[in-house]
């Protein structure tokens, strides 16, 4: 029996989606997976695209690899455009002239960017922002321009004013209608949407009608407006809306909408039963669904048919019958959020207004005539209750008690008593609208074995979309446990009845300065291998003591107990500390004549340092000692603590540079060298907005602009990579330094065990404005103390090894054997490009059988 053969022409989101789906299902090795682009990559992550200019490359963006589609055996052709479908003989034609039959084609085809019938619309550094093409566009147009336009306040547009502010340029967004966001927002929620953007710096222009885009004065271009006023820009960036991508329907005879877009059933079919459209392209009901969540219904429906039709010829478990366009997300670090009835269209709905102008908080709920039902909402500068209001509405769900306690903030300071748990939930309740994953998914996800929040996302996918549900889904999954007879805690461990963030303000609070009086006072027990390390790590935060002296040393790891990473064969590595990344020759010979005379493995890292790998325990006093004598510090690369801080070369050899971003390194490096924190941290200094240093992936990332340091905070390049947010722009020196010292200290004390300070954000309740509050605006009063705690710990700085060769007795640890001075001797490597590396298991028995082999012994 030969395969059928189902074709998808498109793959942005929405097409790899059908494609992953259908490719998951029992029918895949029956089928032929084949997908058409006409872009010259892979699917990539649309909704993410303004973190192109924060720094994430094409593959920080992609969706899939061509590794991935080859595993699950789907078939893919790019730079190809399919132009012409005959529905009769079942087959496709491609630019390039290819001819592919089908069984079953799914037309993904998306939209395009709508560009107003502008004059001058064509000129050069006139631009849409829709794909990465349009985006290296956009950024070389940026590279010579000052001032940038974005015509359209929508989403999309106002999603393109962060992609140029990002790049460093004078922005301003343009609006026909009279405010901002007209679909999703009603008129208070757009105004003070406006007063926040602009407060960022964005300049925001509303009820403007471009006439015509002329040659400018001061600047390339002048958009001349309707009204006769008119603004000068250097570059245009169309982000007015989109059209859906029907036009090989039409070409094909497919039925359309009046007004576009290809027409489907319940099933997703178009008027060929055999074909489907999903997706922006589709239009069901006489709508268009402009939201990546809609479309992954679509492609699940569409691939459920597709098996029922073509194997099962079983009753089809989805359909499609329309989705709910809410949405929230973050606009140039606004929180906004829209939910159903935004505007109160319901016949008889009532409506409820909070507004606190100080905090800069907008709620509006919509209610039905008997105050019982939440018809729809929009929330400005809080979106904390977005979760349990949209439950609501979904399900229909009666208030509990009166609406306006769901939006006005109690006496006590916390959010509204909104009074519905998710144990209120029915099973069926979508949680993750993406993925359309329910609370009873994800309940029995806890059953089988999750209890963590990454557990369940491996499991059901949930929060791994947009991201939106993540707070949402912890709550479903705590509840699971507790309903399971599971006690959840954020205790660190049994021997202390508190979370990290509670036992550092006990140690900060109380003077504490030994783990034993911790323990006595506040513990139980002996102490673990969780709260030891823990304690140790606040402790040193807060007095900055050696950590080898005879109170801490039972507190440290492996790591720090020796003041270097243990790699997998027992050796370790050295990291000196070299700050910035600057390096003098003398200080690079060193490092050359040790690496040599140790026959040390040696590799540049990704932070502008070189790691020596293979050094043995009796060696680490021999070496450190010569890194001492030449000037060199201990990098910390064991440590909790500053690893480093990467720069450019900025403004003294980079032609584009605004900013020394090399001195500046240095002295961030020098400032926090010797932090000890609850994980890891890193920093990243750029000279200009084209980001050579990566910052903006960075826990604290600095960049220069024409107003002053842009400063940057969260990012992380791990195993949950995250790009920064954009926390303070134009400061000075001192501003920076000041800003960075409280982020540290207010992480510090508030963070949780091993929680990267990425996640940290995430968690944090009230997140990034929040934290620019109790930063820059000094919300809790406690700045004035977290600029003493940081003077403190800059102060009483020590470089750990210098400390340790100077006391005898320390020295005794860097030992194999208590009695002996013989070393490792069951070490063996093998040489590769010049170097030697540990041998691998079958190498070590090919040299183990070999007689007479000295220089694969260690120290060769």
């Amino acid at each position: 029996m030969s395969k059928k053969r189902i074709l998808v022409v498109g793959n942005g989101m929405v097409g790899h989606q059908f494609l992953t789906t259908f490719a998951s299902s029992d029918m895949a090795g029956q089928c032929e997976l084949i997908t058409f682009s006409e872009e010259p990559r892979l699917a990539y992550d649309r909704v993410q695209l303004s973190k192109y200019f924060s720094g994430a490359s094409a593959d920080d963006l992609a969706l899939t690899t061509a590794a991935d589609y080859q595993q699950q055996q789907i078939h893919f052709h790019l730079n190809d455009r399919v132009t012409g479908i005959n529905p009769r003989q079942k087959t496709i034609t491609t630019a390039s002239g290819r001819t592919e039959g089908y069984d079953k084609l799914i037309l993904a085809t998306g939209s395009y960017p709508f560009v107003p019938p502008v004059p001058g619309k064509d000129q050069p550094h006139c631009l849409v922002y829709r794909t990465i093409e349009d985006l290296e566009a956009i950024a070389a147009a940026a590279a010579v321009s000052k001032t940038g336009v974005v015509i359209g306040g929508g989403l999309l547009g106002l999603e393109a004013a962060n992609a140029l502010k990002q790049a460093g340029l004078e922005t301003h967004v343009v609006e026909f209608a009279p405010r901002l966001m007209a679909v999703q927002l009603d008129e208070g929620g757009g105004r003070l949407l406006r007063e926040k953007i602009e407060a960022l710096g964005v300049q925001v222009h509303t009820g403007k009608n471009t006439q015509e885009i002329v040659a400018g004065e001061e600047c390339r271009y002048r958009l001349n407006f309707a009204d006769g006023s008119f603004l000068e820009t250097d570059m245009v960036l169309f982000s007015a809306g989109i059209r859906p991508q029907d036009a090989l329907a039409r070409d094909t005879g497919l039925t359309l909408g009046e007004r576009g877009g290809i027409v489907i059933n319940d099933y997703c079919q178009t008027s060929d039963d055999d074909i489907y459209a999903i997706g922006e392209c589709a239009l069901w009901d006489n709508k268009i669904y402009g939201l990546v969540a809609p479309g992954y219904q679509m492609a699940r429906v569409a691939a459920g048919h597709i098996v029922s039709q073509l194997f099962t010829h079983a009753e089809p478990a989805l359909v499609f019958n329309g989705a709910d366009m809410s949405t929230k997300l973050k606009l140039l670090g606004v929180e906004v959020g829209s939910l159903g009835d935004a505007h109160g269209h319901t016949a008889g709905a009532r409506s409820f207004v909070f507004h606190d102008e100080l905090e800069g908080v907008y709620k509006r709920l919509n209610v039905s005539a008997d105050g019982k039902k939440l018809l729809g909402a929009v929330l400005v500068g809080d979106t904390s209750a977005y979760g349990t209001l949209l439950q609501l509405m979904l399900n229909n769900m009666d208030i509990p008690g009166s609406p306006a306690s769901l939006i006005v903030p109690a006496s006590n300071g916390d959010d509204a008593g909104i009074g519905l748990g998710v144990a209120a939930l029915p099973a069926t309740a979508q949680i993750c609208s993406c993925y359309d994953v329910s609370k009873g998914a994800i309940g029995e996800a806890v059953r089988s074995g999750c209890c963590k929040v990454v557990d369940i996302k491996d499991a059901t996918k949930a929060a791994t979309g947009c991201g939106g549900c993540a707070a949402l889904v912890k709550q479903v999954m705590d509840a699971e446990l507790t309903a399971l007879g599971v006690v959840v805690t954020n205790h660190i461990c049994e021997h202390f009845a508190f979370s990290r963030a509670e036992l550092a303000d006990i140690i900060r609070v109380k003077g504490y300065k030994t783990f034993s009086a911790v323990l006595e006072d506040h513990g139980s027990g002996h102490g673990c291998e969780i709260c030891k390390p823990t304690i140790g790590s606040i402790l040193a935060s807060y007095h900055n003591d050696y950590i080898l002296q005879d109170d801490h040393i039972g507190l440290q790891d492996t790591n720090d107990i020796f003041l270097g990473n243990m790699q997998k064969d027992g050796t370790y590595s050295i990291v000196p500390r070299v700050a910035g990344g600057e390096i003098t020759p003398e200080k690079l010979i060193v490092l050359g004549e040790i690496a040599r005379d140790y026959d040390l493995y040696t590799k540049i890292t990704g932070g502008q340092r070189i790691d020596l790998f293979g050094a043995q325990l009796h060696e680490l006093p021999e070496i450190w000692q010569r890194l001492i004598d030449a000037g060199f510090e201990t990098g910390h690369a064991y440590g909790k603590s500053l690893r480093t801080v990467k720069s450019c070369v900025g403004s003294t050899w980079c032609r584009y540079g605004v900013l020394d971003s090399v001195s500046m390194a240095i002295a961030l490096e020098n400032r926090y060298k010797g932090l000890r924190a609850p994980h890891k941290i890193k920093f990243g200094v750029s000279g200009c907005t084209r980001e050579c240093a990566e910052a903006q992936s960075k826990d604290i990332g600095v960049i220069a602009t024409e107003q002053g340091w842009n400063l940057y905070v969260c990012g992380n390049g791990g195993m949950r990579p995250r790009h920064a947010d954009l926390f303070a722009t134009g400061l000075n020196n001192e501003q920076l330094i000041q800003a960075i010292d409280r982020v540290l200290m207010f992480y510090v004390r508030t963070a949780d065990r091993l929680q990267r300070t990425s996640v940290w954000l995430e968690n944090l309740e009230g997140g990034l404005p929040y934290l620019q509050d109790v930063v820059l605006n000094d919300r809790l009063g406690i700045a004035s103390e977290l600029d003493n705690a940081m003077t403190h710990l800059v102060a009483t700085y020590q470089c750990e090894w210098k400390t340790t060769l100077a006391t005898p007795e320390k020295l005794l640890r860097f030992r194999h054997f208590i009695n002996s001075d013989a070393t490792d001797s069951q070490l063996l490597y093998v040489r590769e490009r010049g170097q030697r590396r540990p041998a691998t298991e079958d190498e070590r028995i090919e040299l183990l059988n070999l007689d007479n082999q000295p220089e694969t012994q260690a120290g060769a």
